[in-house]
């Protein structure tokens, strides 16, 4: 058969969500998650004004085919904007074959290779009793992962920490809703980090233990001479992983924090390509693949580099806050249920209005997910709740230094 409609749906249940419909000519649907945090409609427009009308009469089930078609035609390639609406259609197309089989798409990608997807939850506070709270919380709910943030004296609010107080509920979403067209703006201090956060991990070993898995942000605010120093610092409280240290744009940066610790790496969620990491890769200046299904060209590329990663020994935590939809946060556990090189997914659960939109089969039960077994991804979109909720335009922030330097974010 072939594609005969291809609709772009903007909802925002309390965030933005950019969300794909394909639909065949026998009535078969297919979802994709579309979600750019910031820039959700460049990307609904890329699909709308340029996509659509490529897609339409083309065979659904030649989904290797279009995903090359999408990616070499335009000649224009890479890119956040570009390979999230590829995702999208893959992401959509994937869906589609996996109904049409009557199958958990996972099944199609090889059938499960563990019987559930471990977890890390987000624990975060302004000072240690708050962050203490909140790590307490998760265990008590069964989560043996978490990526802990906490306030640093001398600033305000920073990324990772929620501003309304401590809880087990993550409900920090940095992309603010604005009014003036201009996003938020936050400060920073490097020095001031370096010397706080050390002491943050030696008391949580102190009052949670060896077995907690600690993963922590650095979110590419270190130059690579102080993420160095810092991987180094933090050796004695064994993290899980040390999150994208220092920009990722410059990737022989890597070499330098490898030579001076043994801390796991990961990085990746900026990412958008196979590319971005060949350097990373074969030289193994990672442990772990960051980047997310909905930016990354979807369930066939990441598939692929997911592969790649795998022949270094390289495992996956691929990219899954609440700015992913659920349809992309579907596609990341059927992906995170058959690869063999699983190492952990981020988990931040979608509030209430979010899941009234989007009709999930994914469960959860002490600190693990599974996608499910209804055919094909295993989410729906409910149009008719999705409309109730209007488009707000909202920005992630800008961060500058104490003097005023405008920063990495």
């Amino acid at each position: 058969m072939t594609i005969e409609l291809v609709d772009v749906n903007i909802t925002s249940p309390g965030r933005n969500f950019v969300t794909l419909k394909i639909t065949t000519a026998d009535g078969v649907v297919g979802w994709g998650d579309a979600t750019l945090n910031g820039r959700e409609l460049a990307v609904a427009s890329y699909l709308s004004d340029h996509l659509a009308s490529m897609l339409i009469g083309r065979d659904e089930d030649r989904i290797e085919d279009t995903w090359q078609y999408l990616y070499r035609g335009p000649y224009w390639r890479r890119g956040p904007v570009t390979m999230a609406a590829i995702a999208a259609v893959d992401m959509a197309l994937w869906d589609i074959k996996a109904k049409k089989a009557g199958m958990p798409l996972y099944q199609l990608l090889g059938g499960a290779s563990r019987e559930g997807i471990r977890v890390y939850a987000h624990a975060s506070g302004t000072d240690y009793a708050a962050l203490k709270d909140a790590i307490t919380g998760y265990e008590e709910l069964g989560y043996t992962a978490v990526r802990v943030q906490t306030g640093v004296p001398g600033l305000g609010q920073i990324y990772g920490v929620s501003a309304t107080g401590p809880g087990v509920r993550y409900d920090y979403e940095p992309a603010k809703r604005v009014e003036n067209g201009r996003p938020s703006e936050e400060r920073w201090d490097t020095r001031n980090y370096l010397a706080h956060m050390p002491g943050i991990f030696a008391r949580i070993r102190e009052d949670f233990g060896a077995d907690l898995r600690i993963l922590h942000d650095g979110h590419h605010r270190m130059s690579p001479i102080e993420a160095a120093r810092f991987a180094k610092d933090i050796e004695p409280y064994d993290l899980f992983w040390l999150e994208d240290c220092t920009p990722g744009e410059d990737q022989s940066a890597l070499r330098l924090v490898r030579q001076h610790s043994t801390t796991p790496l990961a990085i990746g969620e900026v990412f958008n390509s196979v590319f971005d990491y060949q350097t990373l890769i074969t030289e193994r200046l990672i442990d772990y693949v960051r980047s997310a299904v909905t930016h990354t060209g979807g369930i066939t590329a990441m598939k692929k580099l997911l592969d790649f990663a795998a022949i270094y020994g390289i495992k996956s935590g691929i990219h899954g806050p609440t700015d992913i939809s659920p349809v992309g946060m579907a596609a990341a556990l059927h992906l995170d249920l058959a690869i063999h090189n699983f190492g952990i997914q981020e988990y931040m659960p979608h509030n209430d209005r979010t899941l009234e939109v989007f009709q999930t089969s994914f469960t959860f039960d002490r600190g693990f997910l599974h996608p499910g077994d209804r055919p094909g991804l295993g989410v729906e979109l409910d149009e008719d709740a999705a409309s109730g909720h209007e488009y707000t335009k909202a920005y992630l922030p800008v961060n500058r230094l104490l003097d005023g330097t405008v920063h990495d974010w």
